[in-house]
């Protein structure tokens, strides 16, 4: 072939514009065709569609599931997360542990409700897997002066054997006859000369501090370690911790409620507030997170509620007409039907960042039904026959949606490859989504 005869080398080319419009043009007819179909069966198209949303709506009612497990967030499979869970494993209260913290007004108040507590946790074993007293329980009883140093422990001798006369006399008489009885022993050193008046000004304020308090009706409570200390009572003497490692499930939003609301419940019955004073409360990397989730879930009606309501603002902007903005709607409440049971199907269980789905879905998914509805109403202005204009619409609407749609969910899936398991499973759940989506927007919204 000569190159001097251009009309053959044209001849010989291949037309790639021409086939870019076939492709064009068979995706355009495809749609149209769909678009035809679902209209001339309309009521079995919405029919097919509601029994598959309510056969997905019953699979994702049975087999929903949510793991609110942070840690279940990042693959397992990296290396770092691999010594991290094996150091998790060896120390499991760093991250899976309720600190309960006991306020009373007297160390010996602060003792007691610390141990009735315990005592009445231990025995749950469903709820909590151990229950231990920091710095406190039946070892410290026996052998917590092991744990001075020689001068601490030489002074707190010498004051028990000089209070021993009225340790002795309070326990055989507990009354304020007893009291009395054991003051009187003060004032018989005093007069031998073994003490002063001024040895006793503690004690006596104190004993008088605490008989007013009785007499008004007042709580009252005597320290006999302040006594002893010769010094109010510090904070850190105020207050005891109660170290629990409880049962978690991780299937529900709050996987410690149960542990905590047990715990408060035990405080409740033992009547800590009422017997000695005592306040208790919880902290911890459980209790928080649990009070993380339960605002989410708090605010859960409120956002959805808004979202929906700014969906249909934006659908009577964009439409306005009731008619069309109720079949987007539908068409958006079938689709995200679908996708909830396909997702859970994928994934089995949502985690605390795929779960927000259902929001991307709403917020993307209804733009395909607004985009059909759109061209639909131009069409409709130039068509008088219902189908023609809904068939129209499919045709020069549809290849535009396609490809939009297209590029949504390769943004979506983009993020499988991550190692970030949340934003991976997002990804797959989201992009799935925006087909499905797509096919109720050339399906559903025109039947």
């Amino acid at each position: 072939m000569s190159i001097s005869n251009p009309k053959a080398l044209t001849e010989t080319m291949p037309d790639k514009p021409k086939t870019r419009r076939h492709a064009s043009d068979v995706l355009r007819a495809t749609i149209a065709r769909i678009v035809d179909l679902c209209t001339r069966y309309a009521w079995q198209t919405v029919l097919v569609a509601a029994i598959i949303a309510g056969a997905s709506s019953a699979y994702t009612a049975r087999h929903f599931a949510i793991i609110t497990d942070i840690g279940k967030l990042i693959s397992t499979e990296l290396p770092w997360r691999k010594r991290e869970l094996v150091f998790d494993a060896a120390f499991p209260d760093r991250i899976e542990s309720i600190l309960a913290v006991v306020d009373a007004p007297t160390p010996e108040l602060t003792s007691q409700a610390t141990a009735e507590l315990v005592q009445k946790l231990e025995p749950n074993k469903d709820l909590f897997l151990s229950v231990r007293q920091p710095g406190g329980g039946a070892f410290f009883e026996h052998y917590g002066l092991l744990f001075q140093t020689p001068k601490e422990l030489e002074q707190t001798m010498t004051k028990l054997g000089q209070g021993g006369p009225l340790i002795g006399t309070l326990s055989r008489d507990p009354t304020l006859r007893g009291l009395t009885q054991a003051l009187s022993f003060g004032l018989l050193g005093v007069q031998s000369g073994r003490a002063s008046l001024d040895d006793l000004t503690r004690t006596l304020s104190m004993a008088s501090d605490t008989v007013e308090d009785v007499l008004a009706g007042r709580r009252a409570a005597f320290a006999w370690k302040v006594l002893m200390n010769g010094k109010p009572a510090e904070p850190r003497d105020l207050r005891r911790f109660i170290e629990i490692h409880p049962v978690l499930h991780f299937t529900a939003l709050q996987p410690g409620k149960a542990a905590t609301d047990a715990i408060r419940q035990a405080a409740a019955e033992l009547n800590l507030a009422s017997d000695y004073g005592a306040r208790v409360r919880l902290t911890g990397p459980v209790p928080i997170a649990d009070e993380e989730f339960a605002t989410v879930q708090e605010g859960a009606f409120l956002n959805a509620a808004a979202t929906i309501l700014v969906v249909l603002v934006i659908l009577w902007l964009a439409l306005k007409s009731a008619r069309i903005i109720v079949a987007v709607f539908i068409s958006l409440i079938i689709g995200l039907a679908i996708t909830s049971a396909v997702g859970l199907m994928m994934v089995h269980a949502l985690n605390l960042i795929s779960i927000a789905f259902a929001v991307l879905f709403i917020g993307l998914g209804v733009d395909f039904g607004i985009q059909f509805s759109v061209r639909y109403r131009h069409e409709r202005h130039k068509v008088d026959v219902l189908r023609d204009a809904l068939k129209n619409a499919g045709k020069h609407a549809g290849a535009p949606l396609t490809l939009a749609a297209a590029a949504v969910a390769a943004g979506f899936l983009s993020f499988l490859p991550t190692a970030y398991r949340g934003i991976s499973e997002l990804g797959q759940i989201a992009g799935v989504g925006m087909i499905i989506a797509f096919i109720t927007s050339i399906t559903v919204l025109p039947a």
